[in-house]
C-alpha cells in the first residue's frame, strides 16, 4: 500500500508519498492541471514499481486531501485511487498531535495528510463521487440560492437608505423587491417627485405587477406618499436618490436572474432519477427538493446509515458528558445551505403531513421550543428520506409514521 498526502492550493499541490511503515518515498510540488496530474501518476507508478503493471496498482493507493470536489479530485477518483476528503479542522487537530511548536508549511501538511490516511483511514470517509446529473443540479441550486441571498442583502440596503430620507416609501410599499415597487421607486426616488405621482401612474405599475384591488391600493399608496413627513436637505436627498436608483436597478437584474435560474433548476432536477422520490417527501417541492438533493449528493453509498445522513445534516443532537454533567446540544458546525432547506421542509410539512404535525406537537408538549421541535422534525424527515432513497420507494404517510401511531395506540 502507498499513502499520499496532497496539500492543495489554487495553482499547485504539495504531495508526499509514504509507505506502510511511515517512510517518506517521494516529496514533490506539482502544478495544477493536466501536466501535474500526469506527473502524479508517474510518481505513484514509480513508487509502486512492478505492482503498477498488474492493472490493480491504483487500488493500493490511498490519498488524503482537504477537499472533496473539483477537477483534480474527480481525476483522482477516475484513476481508481481511494480518496479521503479530510476536514481541515481534523487536519489541524492532527497537526497538534505531531508537534506543539505551531510550525506549519505546505510540505508538512502533505506529510500529516499522508500519515493520517496511513494510520486513520478506517476513521475517515472515502469520497463518494456524485453523478454528473447530481453535480449539475448542485451548481444550479447553489447559484440560485446565492442570488436569493444577494437579493435579500440588496433589499436590506434599500430599506436602510429609504429609512434615512424617505420613510414614507416603507409605509407605502409592502415588498421592496416587487416589480411595482421597483418601477415606482425608479420613476420617483425623491419624496417630492413621489408625492406628484398620479393615480393612473400608480395603477399602471400595479397592473403590470398583476396586483388585485388596484384602485384601492393605488389610492392608499398615493395618500401615504402625499402625507407630511420629515425630510433631509435637497442635496442629501439627491445623493440618497442616486443610491436608490442603483439599488433598484440591481434588484431588477437579480429578480430576472433568479427567475431564469429557477427554470434551469426545475429542468435539471426533473431529469434526475431520484427526483420523483424526493418530491414525494412532505414539504419538498421542486426547488427545495433540488437543494436537498444537491447538498446531500446523489451517491447512495456516501451514507451507510440514516444516522450518518442525520449527522451530516446536523439535525441530530450531540451529547457532551463529563463526570456527573450531561448536556444534549444542537450541532453548531453544519452546512448552512442544507440545514436551511431541511428546516424549510419541516415547516412546510406541518401543513401537508398529519404525521409530521403530530410529531411536532408531541415535541412541543414535551417542552421544546418552536425551533427545537422543528429541528427534531427535520431530523425525523431526514431518516425517512434516507429510507426511501435506500429502498427506491416513494414516501407513504402511513408507513413513515407507523412507529409513532403504534406508540400512541
Amino acid at each position: 500500500m502507498l499513502f499520499v498526502g496532497d496539500d492543495w492550493a489554487e495553482d499547485h499541490h504539495d504531495v508526499e508519498v509514504m509507505d506502510g511503515s511511515g517512510r517518506r518515498l517521494v516529496k514533490v510540488r506539482l502544478a495544477e492541471g493536466v501536466a501535474g496530474m500526469a506527473r502524479l501518476h508517474a510518481v505513484i507508478g514509480q513508487a509502486l514499481g512492478d505492482d503498477a503493471e498488474d492493472g490493480e496498482g491504483a487500488g493500493r493507493v490511498k490519498i488524503g486531501i482537504e477537499t472533496d470536489r473539483g477537477p483534480w479530485v474527480r481525476a483522482l477518483l477516475a484513476a481508481g485511487y481511494e480518496v479521503f476528503a479530510v476536514n481541515p479542522l481534523q487536519a489541524s487537530r492532527y497537526r497538534d498531535r505531531l508537534g506543539v511548536s505551531g510550525a506549519k508549511s505546505d510540505a508538512a501538511d502533505a506529510h500529516l495528510l499522508a500519515d493520517m490516511v496511513r494510520t486513520q483511514s478506517h476513521q475517515l470517509r472515502p469520497v463518494a463521487a456524485d453523478s454528473v446529473a447530481g453535480e449539475a443540479v448542485k451548481v444550479l441550486t447553489r447559484m440560485h440560492k446565492t442570488l436569493i441571498w444577494e437579493r435579500t442583502r440588496a433589499v436590506q440596503r434599500l430599506r436602510h437608505a429609504l429609512l434615512e430620507y424617505f420613510p414614507a416609501a416603507l409605509a407605502a410599499f409592502e415588498d421592496l423587491d416587487a416589480g411595482d415597487t421597483l418601477e415606482l421607486l425608479a420613476k420617483a426616488p425623491e419624496p417630492a417627485t413621489a408625492a406628484r405621482l398620479s393615480i393612473s401612474q400608480i395603477s399602471a405599475a400595479l397592473k403590470r405587477a398583476r396586483r388585485r384591488d388596484i384602485a384601492v391600493k393605488a389610492a392608499a399608496i398615493q395618500a401615504v406618499l402625499r402625507a407630511e413627513q420629515l425630510g433631509q436637505p435637497p442635496v442629501v436627498v439627491a445623493a440618497y436618490a442616486a443610491t436608490v436608483r442603483s439599488l433598484v436597478a440591481l434588484l431588477g437584474t437579480l429578480n430576472e436572474q433568479v427567475s431564469a435560474l429557477q427554470g434551469e433548476v426545475e429542468t435539471s432536477f426533473g431529469r434526475h432519477p431520484d427526483a420523483e422520490i424526493i418530491k414525494s417527501q412532505p414539504g419538498l417541492g421542486v426547488i427545495l427538493g433540488a437543494r436537498v438533493l444537491s447538498e446531500f449528493g446523489d451517491a447512495h453509498q456516501r451514507y451507510a446509515t440514516a444516522k450518518a445522513r442525520k449527522n451530516y445534516a446536523a439535525t441530530s443532537p450531540i451529547t457532551r458528558a463529563s463526570g456527573k454533567k450531561t448536556a444534549v446540544l444542537a450541532r453548531f458546525v453544519h452546512n448552512d445551505r442544507l440545514i436551511d432547506a431541511l428546516m424549510a421542509q419541516a415547516f412546510s410539512a406541518l401543513s401537508v403531513s398529519p404525521g409530521a404535525r403530530a410529531y411536532y406537537d408531541k415535541q412541543r408538549a414535551r417542552g421544546s421550543a418552536h425551533n427545537a421541535a422543528l429541528r427534531q422534525l427535520a431530523n425525523r424527515l431526514v431518516g425517512i428520506l434516507h429510507g426511501c432513497l435506500k429502498t427506491h420507494i416513494h414516501y407513504d404517510e402511513t408507513t413513515a409514521w407507523a412507529h409513532q401511531n403504534t406508540t400512541t395506540a
